[in-house]
């Protein structure tokens, strides 16, 4: 079973959901629990051969902020030889984010 709560931190790419999770994506919470330093998110689907698609792109979450994506926004088919899920941080060093996926 597919793990939908993660804790990332540092600068870096990581998948969320692997292709053939077979996950119904209803909802993606992001909250920036770093103490002092905002972070850049991009959050994006791939499928081999066909190539990433942004859910979002170079958004900056601020200390202490959460986003919330619903609906449309996140929908996508996760079973197998469709797509993954995708998060990468930048910014900084210490960027700190937790995701939950229901």
């Amino acid at each position: 079973m597919a793990t939908t709560h993660h804790n990332i931190s540092g600068e870096l790419t990581q998948e969320l959901l692997a292709v053939g999770g077979r996950i119904n994506v209803k909802s993606i919470s992001l909250v920036n629990i770093h103490a002092s330093a905002a972070c850049t998110v991009d959050l994006y689907i791939e499928k081999q051969f066909t190539g990433k698609f942004y859910i979002t792109k170079s958004l900056e979450l601020p200390v202490g902020v959460t986003l919330v994506l619903e609906g449309n926004d996140v929908k996508f088919s996760n079973n197998t030889s469709e797509f993954g899920l995708f998060i990468k941080l930048t910014g900084s060093s210490a960027s700190a984010v937790d995701v939950i996926i229901s």
